[in-house]
């Protein structure tokens, strides 16, 4: 297929986000420091990211009709993406996202999905024709299970390239996973896909066998700083993540996955791809924020990783 655009269908949020020197215990109050809000959710960040590092993005989305909606709606125009099948709901509110920020870079967030929630098979009908001939579909679990099993039964069926990135972690059937080319957990959903705890390289490769079997046909396990596991052909291969100082991990999956459709579209192989979204990811988790995070191709190129 010469097409080289790529759907993102997912979820859009208002990050509300504060910097502290430890993520609270239950019961505990802590007196943070900073606070910003930021354009966020799993698929705005993703489609953020396809656009940022080269790709035709088309996102397919749920906002509310409120100044949230409107502003994120604004900001992906000046992203250069394709807003047409972005919907607004007159009765939900958007999303909003609730991240604590902690010394060490990693966060603890909690979302409140508003709009995300309605997003429904009906919603998709209008983009089935660009669906089809899209060369990536690109999506994730911040909106209703439902309409991510119509969406990679649609894509699958026209031998569209599905990647499924299973964030927030969730338990996912084996039939909706015979759709999916490539699946992108991170240690915490691998280990509730498989059942398997994952804590490094090893158990990591045990856990990608098991979710092979459950149907996906390529898996690509991300390891944090240890960079990314991927198991394509029964084989598997590291790729190694770049030495960097973690400010803040919020956004860096979603880059990840972006880069991936990014290079994918244009036709790379697997891990050529998995190894230019590890080197997208390390530039994001040096800079605060969501998609404020998200690197630009030309970055990348000017530091020699693209």
């Amino acid at each position: 297929m010469n097409s080289k655009k790529i759907i993102i269908v997912g979820s859009t949020n208002m990050d509300m986000v504060v910097k502290t020197s430890h993520i609270p215990a239950h019961g505990e109050t802590v007196l943070g420091g900073s606070f910003f809000m930021n354009p966020g959710g799993k698929g705005a960040n993703q489609a953020v990211a396809v656009a940022r590092l080269g790709g035709e993005a088309i996102f397919i989305a749920k906002i509310g009709n409120d100044v949230f909606g409107k502003q994120s709606f604004q900001l992906f125009e000046e992203e250069g993406i394709d807003t047409r099948f972005i919907l607004s709901d007159d009765e939900l509110p958007s999303g909003v996202a609730l991240i604590t920020v902690d010394e060490a870079g990693e966060n603890s967030i909690v979302v409140a999905p508003g709009a995300n929630a309605a997003l429904m098979p009906l919603d998709l009908h209008d983009a089935l024709a660009e669906i089809a001939e899209a060369s990536v579909v690109l999506i994730q679990l911040e909106i209703p299970l439902t309409t991510v099993q119509f969406l990679v039964q649609q894509a699958s069926a026209k031998g569209v390239a599905v990647i499924l990135n299973p964030a927030p972690a969730a338990v996912l059937s084996e039939e909706l996973l015979s759709h999916v080319d490539i699946i992108t957990p991170n240690k915490t959903e691998a280990s509730m896909l498989s059942g398997i705890e994952v804590t490094d390289m090893e158990s990591a490769k045990v856990a990608a066998t098991a979710i092979r079997k459950m149907g996906a046909k390529n898996v690509v396990i991300t390891m944090g700083p240890l960079g990314a596991l991927v198991l394509s052909n029964g084989e598997f291969t590291e790729v190694p993540s770049q030495k960097v100082e973690t400010v803040d991990s919020t956004a860096a999956g979603d880059t990840f996955n972006g880069a991936l459709a990014v290079y994918l579209s244009e036709g790379k192989g697997l891990v050529e791809a998995v190894r230019f979204s590890c080197e997208a990811a390390a530039v994001s988790v040096t800079r605060l924020g969501a998609q404020s995070s998200i690197p630009y191709r030309n970055e990348l190129i000017a530091s020699k990783l693209a």
